[in-house]
């Protein structure tokens, strides 16, 4: 499929209902948790962005490596991303900036198509939402080194689908997970991020 096709039938299959995230927390193992309102006390609206584009006649999209901190998501493989802020219209807008403060994209070049389920993170109490979109050439990135160690291009067939997630128990502070996600380019890809991934294989798996 040629990535003109792709992109348009993706964007025909994002005006369906969304697939959500049961599918993966049941196989994850994990309870239903209560998930709190957008607006409530303490919660940080945010949004990550899911950018396709062309490369050697694939489809492909860029995930970021976080530099180690001491903090919930440190040293983690993610898409491009953040906290909205008060300027911030609207989540597409907050997903838009960010990448290009991240990574360096022109976020006026880029076409959004629709978005993923929105993804309460409990540890930071971030309330994200993940925007899809799609540049139509392969761009240059210039990464912010204070919010991102490594880019990573990534073939979207080789994560974007849960038959080929695996286990793997991972060291967050002093505890030990067990968690379900992508091995790519060397990096585990789980948490928040592999949940978008699995349902973003949903959608494009659906007839």
């Amino acid at each position: 499929m040629d990535f003109e096709n792709f992109i348009d039938q993706l964007q025909k299959k994002l005006t369906q209902p969304l697939p959500g995230h049961d599918k993966f927390l049941v196989t994850e193992g994990f309870k239903r948790q209560i998930i709190p309102a957008a607006d409530e006390k303490g919660i940080r609206k945010s949004a990550v962005l899911i950018n396709f584009y062309p490369k050697k006649n694939g489809v492909y999209l860029p995930l970021i490596l976080r530099p180690k901190y001491d903090g919930a998501h440190g040293g983690q493989m993610a898409f491009p991303g953040g906290g909205m802020e008060p300027f911030d219209e609207s989540y597409e807008r907050t997903a838009l900036r960010e990448a290009e403060e991240e990574i360096g994209i022109k976020s006026l070049d880029v076409k959004v198509i629709g978005q993923l389920s929105d993804i309460y993170i409990e540890p930071s109490k971030y309330w994200v939402r993940p925007i899809v979109s799609y540049l139509p050439y392969r761009p240059t990135f210039f990464p912010d080194e204070k919010e991102v160690a490594e880019i990573h291009e990534i073939q979207y067939n080789l994560i974007a689908n849960m038959e080929q997630m695996q286990f793997k128990t991972v060291n967050v502070g002093r505890h030990s997970l067990n968690t379900k996600g992508f091995e790519v380019n060397s990096q585990w890809i789980w948490g928040a991020t592999a949940m978008m991934l699995a349902e973003l294989g949903e959608v494009l798996q659906e007839k």
